[in-house]
């Protein structure tokens, strides 16, 4: 198996579509190749070598799309999320130890003022003018000294990205040329991707399930990708018209936001028929799966990835084989299995879910205490340990119970968030709900549940409590129900469980 990114788009059909974007013409894979060879020609001008880091600073869009394909086959990519302060900048390229920074023509903002104390390169991408989708050149300023030619390795750095916690300092995340090779056939194979696919991208391309998920698995498939210039639910049905996709993938709160807008375009979803859709980097609550597969009459795949496993670790596999709601399916790439969550042992039963494979990061940069903690041999086997509590079914479909650190320790009743999640969301006026932890002055956590509410219906706390009250145990049910017009999300549009309490003004015990 070839093992390198360049390696995987050498033998790609050169007249083929690969990237596309709205109203712009389609770079095929043949482009894609020239662009990759000419921007691996730039960095080495540049004095950028194999080895080093450089980031990248672009907004979504075809242009991100092919400048992460390209210059991650002639160096190591650090894509930053567009929208941080300097402060933010100023600590993740200092973290990363990056070498170059790459941002658009005429840009002058924060990512810039953080770069230059640092001494980095700046290099402008430049989108050509009437060119195909993803169409660019890079100009900086030339070395003195070139860097020497060759291409990285299957065992070189191909992606850095951090962690997302946010209760201790991020934590560094190498990922290899071979573990996105691997990573993009296990999407490629459990999704059953050909050159016929095209997949429509709204996700973020500073985050591993677009990078991977959208592009590298279809790249990889020799399948093209239509580049929204991000997420917008009110665009989501006219970008539909126009890419005709074959599917798309999306985090849960996005696929309720396309859904509170389906009805009004059933032509639409009619006349663009899906294969399937795709969701990932959360649970997905199974009112909505099921609510998904009766609107797009197509199957609805929930797979289970993270930054560490280069996104996919399970996924719920196409027809004739069953999608099970609530469940993020059976393994697709990497071993799965149950561990106790202290001791380094397999169990059976519910525990830590671990993983083992080729799409595994070799360990965390510069952080031995956290390899330490999260890497374990048994059997000559590396395992990772998720940080996820779930079981396996007798058919091998993994449910989760929620992050570890996320579960609700209610005066030593551990209450699953994601269980309060699934109740609440039966209520015919919830639309969205996340379930979360608040302190407590004597049983140290106490559980609370933000709620949206359908549009045109209406609850209030104490109905939506009365009726949690019927279906669960007393201590399971939320103690505050806050409706709010919005949740908070993370950068991703993610819902974020951890720190929910405090940014709603419950941090502090009464």
């Amino acid at each position: 198996m070839v093992a390198t990114l360049a390696a995987l788009l050498a033998d790609k059909d050169g007249a083929s579509k690969a990237l596309g974007a709205p109203g712009r013409e389609w770079m095929t894979f043949g482009d894609l190749r020239a662009l990759a060879a000419e921007v691996t020609a730039s960095l080495r001008g540049f004095g950028i070598g194999a080895a080093d880091r450089v980031a990248i600073v672009l907004p979504n869009g075809p242009e991100m799309a092919a400048a992460f394909v390209t210059i991650a086959q002639g160096a190591v990519t650090a894509p930053l999320n567009p929208a941080y302060q300097r402060e933010e900048y100023s600590f993740y390229l200092d973290d990363l130890n990056a070498k170059a920074l790459v941002v658009l023509e005429g840009y002058e903002g924060p990512a810039l003022a953080a770069a230059e104390p640092l001494g980095l390169s700046i290099l402008r991408l430049h989108p050509v003018a009437g060119g195909p989708a993803g169409q660019f050149r890079l100009t900086g300023t030339p070395a003195k000294q070139p860097a020497p030619a060759g291409l990285p390795g299957p065992d070189a750095t191909a992606l850095i990205l951090h962690t997302s916690g946010t209760t201790s300092r991020p934590k560094i995340v190498p990922l290899l040329q071979s573990n996105l090779v691997a990573s993009a056939h296990n999407m490629g194979t459990s999704l059953a991707l050909t050159s016929a696919d095209r997949c429509l991208n709204v996700m973020p391309l500073f985050h591993i399930h677009g990078l991977i998920a959208a592009v590298t698995a279809s790249l990889a498939a020799g399948a093209s990708v239509w580049c929204a210039p991000g997420f917008d639910a009110l665009k989501f049905f006219g970008w539909m018209g126009e890419a005709n996709p074959t599917w798309y993938t999306a985090v849960p709160t996005m696929h309720q936001a396309i859904l509170s807008r389906a009805g009004r375009n059933a032509d639409v979803i009619a006349a663009q028929p899906l294969r399937f859709l795709r969701s990932s980097s959360a649970s997905l609550p199974a009112q909505v799966m099921l609510e998904l597969q009766a609107t797009f009459k197509a199957p609805v795949i929930e797979a289970y990835g993270m930054t560490e496993a280069t996104h996919q670790m399970a996924c719920n596999p196409l027809p004739p084989r069953a999608q099970k709601p609530g469940s993020v399916g059976v393994a697709a790439g990497p071993l799965l299995r149950i561990a106790h969550e202290v001791e380094n042992r397999l169990i059976e039963g519910t525990g830590e879910v671990v993983i083992s494979g080729p799409n595994v990061t070799p360990g965390y940069e510069s952080n031995p205490d956290a390899n330490t903690k999260n890497f374990f041999e048994v059997d000559g086997r590396r395992w990772f340990r998720t940080g996820d509590q779930g079981a396996l079914d007798g058919e091998g479909y993994l449910s989760l119970t929620g992050r570890l650190k996320e579960i609700i320790n209610r005066g030593g009743e551990k209450i699953s968030p994601l269980e309060v999640d699934g109740v609440l969301l039966d209520h015919p006026a919830v639309q969205q709900v996340v379930a979360f932890a608040m302190p407590h002055p004597k049983l140290g956590e106490e559980v609370a549940a933000a709620v949206v509410l359908r549009e045109g219906q209406t609850a209030t706390e104490r109905e939506i409590r009365d009726f949690a009250a019927s279906r669960m145990a007393d201590f399971k049910v939320p103690r505050r129900v806050i409706i709010l017009e919005e949740i908070p999300k993370g950068a991703t549009g993610k819902l974020q469980r951890i720190g929910l309490a405090e940014k709603l003004g419950l941090g502090q015990p009464a």
